[in-house]
C-alpha cells in the first residue's frame, strides 16, 4: 500500500502551507525558484537537442528529454514551489479534510503567479547572456514553441492531464524509495516519459514561451499563442494532479488511511 508516501505528501503540504501563512512573499519567492529551476532544465534540454536538430537526427527529442530531467532534481532537492505538484499535494490534504478548499485555491493561485514571475525573470537573464541569440542555436526551441502554439485546444487539455499525472508520480513514487540515487533515477525516468511523449506541462511551457518571446522569433510565436496554449494546459494539469492523483489515491486507500494514522500515532489515539 501507499500509506507511507501518502503520509509524506500530507507533511509536505503542511510545510508549504506554513510558509504561505507566515509570509506570502517567501511563498512567492519559492514559487519563482521552482520555475527558474525549470528554466535551467529548458535551457540544457534545448541546447543539447539543438546539436541534433541541426543535423536532422532522430535523437533530437530523446537527448532533450534526458537532459530536461535536471529540472526535477533541482526542484526536489533545491527547494521550490511548483504549481503542478501543488495540485496533488493540496488537493490530497483537502480530500482528507486537513485543509480548506478555499485556502487550497489561494495556494494554487499564489504558486502559479510566482511561477509566472520566475519564468519572466529567468527569460530576461537568458536574454542578457546572448546564449540563444543566434538562429543556429535557437532553431530547435523556436520550432517546438511554434508547434505548441498551433495544437488544437482539446488536444492540449488531454495532453496536459496525462502530463501532470506523470509529473506528480515523479514526485510521489520516490517518496517510498530509500537512497537519493534511486529517487533521482525514478524522477528523471518519469520526466523523460512525459517529455518524449509530447505531453504539455504549463510551467515548463511558460518558461519556454518566455524565452522564445525575448528572442528574435517569427510571427507565428505570439502572446495569443501563449494564451491559446496555457489556458487549456493549466486546466488539464489541474485535473491530472487533483483528480487522477489526489482523489484517486485518496479514494482507493480510504479504508486504510485512518488505521494507518492511528498506528503511526498511538499516543494521540489514547
Amino acid at each position: 500500500m501507499e500509506m507511507q508516501p501518502l503520509s509524506e505528501v500530507e507533511k509536505l503540504a503542511f510545510k508549504k502551507v506554513k510558509i504561505f501563512r507566515q509570509s506570502l512573499l517567501r511563498y512567492i519567492l519559492r514559487s519563482m525558484l521552482a520555475s527558474m529551476f525549470i528554466g535551467f532544465g529548458v535551457i540544457v534540454a534545448f541546447k543539447t537537442g539543438n546539436y541534433f536538430y541541426t543535423e536532422h537526427s532522430p535523437l533530437t527529442y530523446p537527448m532533450a528529454a534526458i537532459t530536461f530531467g535536471a529540472a526535477i532534481i533541482l526542484i526536489a532537492y533545491g527547494g521550490g514551489d511548483l504549481f503542478t505538484g501543488n495540485t496533488f499535494y493540496y488537493s490530497y490534504a483537502a480530500f482528507r479534510r486537513k485543509m480548506a478548499w478555499r485556502e487550497v485555491i489561494q495556494l494554487w493561485i499564489s504558486s502559479y503567479i510566482g511561477n509566472i514571475l520566475g519564468a519572466a525573470v529567468f527569460a530576461f537573464l537568458i536574454y542578457t547572456t546572448g546564449l540563444f541569440a543566434e538562429s543556429t542555436v535557437n532553431g530547435f526551441l523556436l520550432s517546438v514553441v511554434e508547434k505548441k502554439m498551433q495544437v488544437p485546444t482539446v488536444e492540449l487539455f488531454f495532453r496536459a492531464i496525462l502530463c501532470n499525472w506523470l509529473v506528480c508520480l515523479a514526485f510521489f513514487l520516490p517518496l517510498g524509495l530509500k537512497g537519493d540515487g534511486p529517487k533521482m533515477f525514478a524522477m528523471m525516468l518519469f520526466v523523460f516519459c512525459f517529455f518524449i511523449s509530447g505531453y504539455e506541462h504549463s510551467i515548463a511551457n511558460m518558461c519556454t514561451f518566455a524565452i522564445a518571446l525575448v528572442l528574435n522569433h517569427p510571427g507565428t510565436i505570439s502572446w495569443g499563442g501563449v494564451i491559446h496554449n496555457l489556458v487549456p494546459v493549466t486546466i488539464g494539469n489541474l485535473f491530472g494532479g487533483s483528480l487522477l492523483m489526489a482523489w484517486m489515491y485518496y479514494f482507493v486507500n480510504k479504508p486504510f488511511l485512518d488505521d494507518y494514522e492511528d498506528a503511526s500515532n498511538p499516543l494521540e489515539k489514547g
